[in-house]
């Protein structure tokens, strides 16, 4: 009887226990935590003027002559293959989380001849309300056009 009594007291004590570390309730360090994690997640949330939606008309370009393949991601994600000069224009949108992280245009053109009938990588242009804002040096830097509308 004495053991049941005893283990019975232990096991009151550790549900007391772990009831207490569970609880919202309470002391002073309980109480700072809980309002300390409620101000970070308002934090998340809340809209501020700077994330209302803004548009902006973007163009792509990519210069030279004959047909070539473009990848591209403006208002959608696509490839096509095209005949040079070529040039897409779009209005995107920028909502929410794209204000502080950005909405990432892509523009990947490929292989042109060039004067000396070698292949090169074509010239490409992204404009942002009629601004400049990306190219890829005449083809030289050998990488797509990128630019993050924010």
């Amino acid at each position: 009887m004495r053991k049941t009594l005893t283990g019975m007291a232990a096991l009151i004590a550790t549900a007391a226990l772990l009831t207490g570390c569970g609880s919202s309730g309470g002391g002073g360090d309980k109480g700072s935590a809980k309002s300390d994690t409620t101000a970070k997640s308002s934090v998340e949330p809340k809209a501020d003027a700077g994330d209302k939606d803004v548009t902006h008309e973007v163009t792509f370009e990519v210069q030279g002559t004959g047909k070539t393949q473009v990848y591209y991601d403006l208002d959608t994600n696509k490839g096509e293959e095209v005949s040079l000069p070529w040039q897409k224009t779009a209005k995107v949108s920028v909502v929410g989380a794209e204000h502080r992280v950005g909405h990432l245009l892509t523009l990947a053109p490929g292989s042109t001849q060039g004067d000396d009938g070698m292949l090169r990588a074509a010239s490409c242009v992204i404009k942002v309300d009629g601004k400049k804002v990306a190219d890829n040096q005449d083809g030289k830097s050998g990488k797509p056009c990128e630019y993050k509308l924010k």
